[in-house]
């Protein structure tokens, strides 16, 4: 597994957490993670915990923009009702495909794809890979 792919598995799940703990504290979000809630403590310096603290610290800075984003592509779904792991896999991949230019969008989708498979229902991957798209299809007609 690349040091990419696990550094968004442990962005999705700090995500996961931070939404729903009393937590908002960044860096104490992650050193939870990292010491009590891993498989195995991850250490501060780890490749794969700095690219997930890259994409943690992205969508929650870009939060506001990347909901609205979903919201305008994720027609007759609301963010409320979507599962909270389809969500915040969808807010890494919208953050990747607007605000990664290093990240081919095929990329982005594909991991967001993966992380879908690994962590959601049945029907997340496809979700997910819906909603991406129509996402990449939005920037490109209105050239973002």
């Amino acid at each position: 597994m690349s040091i990419r792919h696990r550094g968004r598995k442990i962005a999705l799940q700090i995500l996961y957490q931070y939404e729903w703990d009393a937590i908002k504290d960044i860096d104490r979000a992650i050193e939870e993670y990292a010491n009590y809630l891993a498989p195995r403590p991850i250490s501060e310096g780890d490749p794969a915990l700095l690219f997930g603290r890259s994409r943690l610290e992205g969508v929650i800075i870009h939060k506001t923009d990347i909901d609205s984003i979903l919201k305008k592509n994720a027609r007759r779904w609301k963010l409320c009702r979507m599962a909270g792991v389809d969500r915040n896999i969808l807010r890494i991949g919208v953050f990747e495909l607007c605000y990664c230019p290093d990240i081919p969008p095929r990329v982005a989708i594909n991991e967001a794809v993966e992380l879908a498979k690994e962590f959601g229902s049945e029907e997340s991957a496809a979700f997910i890979n819906g909603i991406l798209d129509a996402v990449l299809k939005d920037r490109k007609t209105t050239g973002e």
